[in-house]
């Protein structure tokens, strides 16, 4: 009996909380830590076990989720702005589609009803948001990835952007020369002579008029020294004509499509002989013929578009032609050997306008996408993008100076 009263105090007792390993300690220590711990049934090493498992959980259940989700919409509808006049009140669960009034409803429950309702909506409208920026983020994503990309491109590219970047350089410093003897022009003698211009040019009247076609005519080119034109016609037939007579010298056959593109070379009726190569023209059915001024068939065709080549343009060299084509390439081209040089992406809808500047160093491109690109002949990059159309770009065209450049576009500016 003497030991009841210190067994009923050891039970009243609280056990004692111990911090710490007892793997470490000594036996007799451990003993009485463990005799203190089981005081009341308690398995120290499930209690040991027990602890050793994380504090925590990150995973959340079903019913976890539903709280989460229903205490946002609390706090949503906490912030809501919900009309008193009970009017108002059922003409706004009108308009979401609800019930006016439910049977035994009073105003008040009605008002609590439509905030319920509008918290509901904004969580729904605060989801589908959340999923349509991060889909816009990974379209992001994409296309900066997609957004410049290379390729492995062929010994003759090489040659040929050497090549280039020799011609050019030169041109580029004649012409920087020039402009700085005409930047110390006097001012008064350039207005002059714009005056002068200005006045002949109002004084332009028709020369004269001839029919070229029994279809649309939807090219024309002059040649290097103004003493003949080219057309080319939607029926895929393009005509030399004399200047100033208007008369049909020779008529050029080798497209079964509509024309899109007819143009010089540079030194057509200057230095380039007849039987050598004149003139290039494209078609619809994306075939670019080579001409001479001989004979009415082409001297060589250019395939590689898989569909219509809107507008071609020779290089200042006369070595190279570049087309742009609806298939959303453009394209340049070795007129030695009839071979494509380059197959270049980078607008997102087709290529219709294409011209070099003229130092034969830069290539501006513009699509049916409302932009337009420059691209260094020498490198291969897109050294700029053309922004601000809001329609296709249809033309393109390069000051002499070689720094302005102008764009024509389907949105009815300049």
């Amino acid at each position: 009996m003497d030991n009841e009263p210190s067994q009923i105090s050891k039970l009243k007792a609280k056990p004692r909380v111990h911090f710490g390993s007892l793997e470490g300690l000594e036996p007799a220590k451990r003993a009485r830590i463990e005799e203190s711990s089981n005081i009341g049934g308690i398995d120290l090493d499930a209690l040991v076990a027990e602890n050793r498992q994380p504090g925590y959980s990150v995973s959340l259940g079903e019913a976890d989720k539903e709280l989460l989700e229903e205490f946002e919409r609390r706090k949503r509808a906490y912030q809501l702005a919900v009309p008193t006049d009970d009017k108002r009140v059922r003409r706004r669960l009108q308009e979401i589609g609800e019930p006016q009034c439910l049977f035994g409803e009073g105003p008040g429950d009605r008002r609590d009803r439509l905030r319920f309702l509008l918290s509901k909506i904004q969580g729904r409208q605060a989801e589908s948001e959340e999923e349509s920026e991060s889909e816009d983020e990974d379209e992001e994503k994409a296309t900066e990835e997609q957004e410049e990309f290379f390729t492995p491109g062929s010994a003759e590219l090489l040659q040929a952007r050497q090549w280039i970047t020799k011609y050019s350089l030169p041109r580029a410093r004649r012409r920087n020369e020039r402009q700085k003897i005409e930047s110390e022009i006097p001012l008064a003698l350039l207005k002059a002579s714009r005056k002068e211009l200005h006045t002949k040019l109002k004084a332009y009247t028709n020369w004269s008029s001839q029919i070229a076609d029994n279809r649309p005519i939807a090219q024309c080119a002059f040649s290097p020294d103004s003493s003949l034109l080219v057309t080319g016609s939607w029926s895929g037939l393009c005509k030399v004509w004399s200047i100033p007579d208007c008369e049909s010298i020779l008529t050029l056959k080798g497209h079964n499509d509509k024309v899109g593109g007819v143009v010089f070379h540079p030194e057509a009726t200057i230095t380039q002989e007849k039987s050598a190569l004149n003139i290039a023209t494209s078609g619809a059915e994306g075939e670019i013929q080579l001409w001479n001024l001989q004979s009415e068939s082409p001297m060589s065709t250019l395939k590689g578009h898989v569909t219509r080549v809107a507008r071609i343009g020779f290089h200042p060299s006369g070595k190279y032609l570049g087309s742009a084509s609806f298939d959303g390439t453009w394209r340049l081209w070795d007129l030695e050997t009839t071979q494509e040089l380059l197959l270049q992406e980078g607008h997102s809808k087709e290529v219709y306008a294409i011209g070099f500047q003229c130092d034969g160093s830069l290539v501006a491109t513009g699509g049916l996408d409302a932009i337009g690109r420059v691209w260094d002949m020498r490198t291969g990059r897109s050294s700029m993008t053309l922004e601000g159309h809001m329609k296709d770009i249809l033309g393109l065209d390069w000051s002499p100076n070689g720094y302005h450049l102008a764009s024509a576009s389907a949105d009815n500016t300049m």
